[in-house]
């Protein structure tokens, strides 16, 4: 708890918005999107609301990308209280992850439910398919943020290294597009990004009329332990090599 409020205090309290700037920054991400595409198209992929559509592609991805993002810099973060005894590299990794996903977590509903009250149409929810949606989503961000975590302080250029290697999930990830209407081919790679299906499956619950019958929970939830446990044995393995060659 204390490293929460640690964290808290020294990414929100201190800027004139606060926690404001965590919701009209996605926010802003969305509407520029759906008012760039409904220039270029005359519907979206699914319903008739280009920003609901984006929104539903957006706010996963970028629930993902700030959990992983925090989570793999936890010990850079950290690192002057990591060599107190009483506190370790779990608790670092865990605050981080807490509180970032649940910032995500409450962004989500307020933009989310906003925009259904906002926009004329009328929507269906399943609400199970979304909450099962954001909790792959915060479960993939700590399995990649665990594993770059570890690679980070082993690997001196992995930081910048990741940046430019992960930059096409912005456009993988199916933001813009459903997997369905994606050629075969280009089918058979963008499965192996586990965004794809967390999109898949929080689509299903804004339109019933929507089947995502490629998404993959389980393969998710695999891919997202296989790297959790990677980054977790290297970090236990070699946490003091990395608290002390940097």
């Amino acid at each position: 708890m204390a490293l929460i409020l640690r964290e808290m205090s020294t990414r929100y309290g201190r800027s004139a918005g606060g926690y404001i700037w965590a919701v009209l920054e996605p926010l802003g991400v969305i509407v520029i999107l759906a008012l760039a595409f409904s220039l270029v198209f005359r519907a979206p992929a699914l319903g008739s609301s280009f920003i609901l559509f984006y929104a539903s592609g957006y706010l996963p991805f970028h629930v993902y990308q700030t959990v992983s993002l925090y989570v793999s810099r936890s010990i850079n973060f950290s690192r002057p209280l990591l060599f107190y005894p009483s506190v370790t590299w779990v608790d670092a990794l865990l605050a981080r992850f807490i509180l970032n996903s649940l910032t995500g977590f409450m962004v989500a509903y307020l933009l989310l439910g906003g925009l259904i009250l906002a926009i004329d149409t009328r929507i269906v929810l399943d609400v199970l398919p979304i909450v099962q949606a954001l909790a792959l989503t915060a479960l993939l961000g700590l399995g990649m943020g665990a594993l770059n975590c570890a690679l980070i302080g082993l690997i001196q250029t992995w930081d910048v290294i990741w940046s430019i290697a992960s930059r096409p999930l912005f456009l993988a990830s199916g933001i813009f597009f459903i997997y369905e209407d994606m050629p075969r081919v280009v089918q058979q790679v963008l499965w192996y990004n586990p965004l794809i299906h967390i999109n898949g499956i929080l689509r299903t619950g804004l339109y019933p009329m929507y089947n995502a019958d490629f998404a993959s929970w389980e393969y998710v939830v695999g891919f997202s332990l296989v790297t959790m446990g990677a980054g977790l044995l290297l970090l236990h393995r070699f946490h003091k090599d990395i608290l002390n060659d940097n």
